[in-house]
């Protein structure tokens, strides 16, 4: 099926990180995905360690539920990299280098998809908490394509408070939406949705 027909909407979860001016980029990707998407549910902020053994900055990470038609590259090109883009990112050969913001698909509905420059879902929600806690948080209910597993389960399991915590200011992008919550419940009623 080409990404033109996909035709219903899809449940998309996005998994944001930053560890240059955190509390500032992952406000502002937020907003930006707000303003310009179908924004369903977003999750507290955690922080965690770096991946890898080179010292860096500690980063912030979350995770949001948006919904849309496009398909998985539309949406990471003409929405995730020119977010990024428009945020000071600088994309390199160090996957783990420090960034001002991270846009990832992590799950593009029951989509799963192997192919060269996109996986779906994102492979690192099996083994990486840091990616799993977020998306645990804000669609805790949510089954993981693959695996069968809701993500709460997922991000029990891999739970680490070592590695991943609650920031202290956990709540700051509900904060800077907080419409976000209200806009999925009045849609859940007028169209006698549910989940």
């Amino acid at each position: 099926m080409t990404e033109s027909r996909l035709g219903a909407a899809r449940s998309v979860l996005i998994s944001i990180g930053s560890n240059i001016e955190p509390e500032r980029n992952l406000v502002a990707a937020v907003e930006i995905l707000d303003a310009e998407s179908d924004l369903r549910r977003v999750s507290r902020v955690f922080a965690t360690r770096p991946v890898g053994d080179k010292p860096m900055p500690a980063f912030l990470n979350a995770a949001v539920e948006l919904r849309t038609r496009s398909g998985p590259r539309e949406l990471r090109r003409s929405v995730l990299r020119r977010i990024e883009h428009r945020l000071g990112r600088v994309r390199g050969e160090d996957r783990n280098a420090p960034r001002t913001i991270d846009l990832d698909i992590a799950v593009f509905g029951d989509l799963v998809l192997e192919e060269v420059d996109l996986t779906l879902p994102d492979p690192e929600i099996l083994t990486r908490a840091h990616v799993a806690v977020p998306l645990a948080d804000v669609a805790p209910e949510m089954r993981h394509p693959v695996d069968g597993r809701r993500l709460g389960e997922i991000g029990a399991a891999l739970d680490d408070p070592d590695a991943v915590r609650p920031a202290p200011d956990a709540e700051a992008l509900r904060v800077a939406c907080p419409h976000v919550g209200l806009r999925r419940e009045r849609s859940r009623g007028a169209t006698g949705e549910g989940r």
